[in-house]
This record gives C-alpha cells, structure tokens and sequence, in this order.
C-alpha cells in the first residue's frame, strides 16, 4: 500500500513538474523586464508592503527567486490555477514574453550571500519534525533554498505570514476568489491543522535566505 501510494504521489509531482515547465516557453531578457515591471513595484518593491486579502500578510520576497518559479506563478495567476483578484488583474494583459522578461529581471536582483542553516536560531524539534513529515526538504533542497527542479520555489527565508498564507491557500475548498490548485501541495497540507503551519511558516521564515525585496530608487 505504501508503494502504491508513494508511486501516486511521484506521479502528481511528475505531472506537476511538466505542467509548470509549460509556463516559460521563451527566453526572458533581464533589461526588457526592468521596464516591464510597473505594476509589482507598487508591492513587492516596497519594504514591508501588506497586503489586506485574504488577510493582512506581507507580500512575498521576489528578488532572487528563481525565473521558471516566477513565471510559473505568474502564468498560474492568469489561468486562475492561483485565485487572486489583484494578481490576476496584473497578469492579465502579459504575454508569454512579459512574463519571461519580468521573471528574469527578478531572478538577477537576489543574493548569494545567505548562509547555510546550523541548526541554530528558530529552529525547533516540533518544526523539524513537521518539515520532515511533509517532505519538504525533497521538492525544495536541504535547505529549502536549493529547489530540485527550477520550477519550485526557494522558501527559506520567505515571509512567515505570506508563507502561513500561501499554506493555507492550498486547503481552501473551491473558491472563487482564493485558493490554489495543486495536487501535490494540497495534499501535503492537509495533513497538517492550521497551528501546525504557523510553526512550520515561523521555522521556514527563520532561515537563511537569498530572497531579498529591492526597492526601486524613486521609492528610497
């Protein structure tokens, strides 16, 4: 039963995996991507910047994320795979090479400069052993910062709110207007309760990370 039921699960990876490699069908350029970047400054160029839906989070670090991630997400906002009303109007009027070009140019603004993790600082043996119940470390890298597959996010370092956020997102039943659809990440979620993933986003957030927020100069 085991065997089945890990063999399903390396399916809905494998499935997921090449669905997402779809997102980036052409090359990005970095320098176009800077000019195309209008609409994501406004949040993800600001220090800090909150969010109010669904819940009041901070947006997520996107410089130095990997470009197929983030073309990944992008293109799951416009589909509707990521159900969110102000990512989704961002998305909408971008093409295939929008997309490449602004993941580009966030993927250039990161930082290799974060430290591997020792143990130390926020992490907990309760945390450590709900990373290791989700596996975690195996779509993500040892230290959740060196995903397997350049589709993956980098999470260490993440807010903790939006990390808490995003998690929950993949519970949410069919709605709307919230909620993410994925196989793979819904069905590790939920095995977890929500105080359980405030402990794992609070661990994960603790961590070294290469994800920075770089402000625009005319916001400094």
């Amino acid at each position: 039963m085991k065997k089945l039921v890990f063999a399903h699960f390396a399916l809905l990876i494998a499935l997921a995996s090449g669905q997402s490699s779809m997102a980036q069908t052409v090359e990005g350029n970095a320098t176009n991507g800077r000019q195309k970047v209008t609409q994501c400054i406004g949040c993800h160029g600001l220090e800090g910047y909150r969010a109010s839906f669904p819940e009041v989070y901070r947006v997520p670090k996107i410089a130095g994320q990997g470009a197929k991630y983030i073309a990944s997400a992008l293109t799951a906002y416009q589909k509707g795979e990521r159900r969110h009303p102000t990512m989704r109007g961002v998305t909408s009027n971008l093409n295939e090479q929008d997309i490449a070009d602004v993941a580009a140019y966030y993927a250039t603004l990161g930082s290799a400069s974060a430290q591997a993790d020792n143990g130390v600082g926020h992490a907990n043996a309760r945390a450590l052993t709900l990373i290791e119940k989700g596996g975690c470390k195996s779509c993500h890298g040892d230290n959740l910062s060196k995903p397997i597959d350049p589709s993956y996010p980098k999470i260490a370092g993440q807010y903790a709110d939006y990390l808490l956020v995003a998690l929950k997102s993949y519970k949410t039943e069919p709605n709307a207007v919230v909620g993410r659809g994925n196989a793979v990440m819904g069905g590790i979620v939920k095995q977890f309760s929500l105080a359980e993933l405030k402990v794992m986003a609070d661990y994960v957030g603790s961590l070294p990370s290469e994800l920075k927020v770089v402000q625009e100069a005319r916001f400094r």
